[in-house]
């Protein structure tokens, strides 16, 4: 038999593959999830977990920049001044945070 190049092996196999049942492609693509989705989705919350641990808590700098917190109107809810996810600790109002303890 001739001898087959590898472009010719590889146009046999991905012509295989596009003839295969609905079941082979739906096996072929549970499997890539669980091998390859799963263990990535893994990997980045050990990632984002390791992360977190060496993170520095403690509170950032106030710098009054001009053009960060501005209010023009007061917010809807509570006392106006606070936004609606508002955290003392890391959201600063615009006159500073509103303690400097933890």
């Amino acid at each position: 038999p001739p001898q087959m190049s590898a472009a010719g092996a590889a146009r046999r196999v991905l012509t295989a593959a596009s003839h295969s049942s609905h079941g082979e492609r739906a096996r072929t693509w549970k499997i890539l999830s669980f091998a390859l989705a799963l263990p990535g989705v893994g990997v980045c919350c050990l990632n984002a977990y390791l992360k977190s641990q060496e993170h520095s808590h403690e509170q950032p700098e106030f710098v009054p920049y001009n053009h960060l917190r501005v209010r023009t109107k007061k917010f809807p809810w509570g006392d106006g001044n606070h936004t609606l996810f508002h955290n003392p600790h890391t959201n600063p109002l615009p006159n500073g945070y509103e303690s400097s303890h933890h």
